[in-house]
């Protein structure tokens, strides 16, 4: 079975902001994002993956956080 490319996307996540919004791009290419859900039982990563999933034009369940995901920064995969 072949998996479709992935690309990978650094992020980095502000919680408890006043709306879901992609800010855009910091000076050395993470993304930044703010999220109205607070880091707590796993909301703010499932509020992340449903604004990614907006975001991008993608499906949610192909969208994964690889890395950091108890913290600010994050890594996520994103089928090209």
């Amino acid at each position: 079975m072949i998996n479709p490319a992935m690309t990978k996307i650094k992020l980095r996540v502000l919680p408890r902001s006043s709306k879901n919004e992609v800010v855009g791009k910091m000076d050395d290419g993470t993304l930044k994002i703010k999220l109205t859900a607070a880091p707590v039982d796993n909301a703010a990563n499932e509020a992340l993956i449903e604004l990614l999933s907006d975001y991008f034009d993608k499906p949610k369940n192909k969208i994964k956080i690889v890395a950091g995901a108890t913290s600010k920064n994050k890594v996520v995969e994103i089928p090209d």
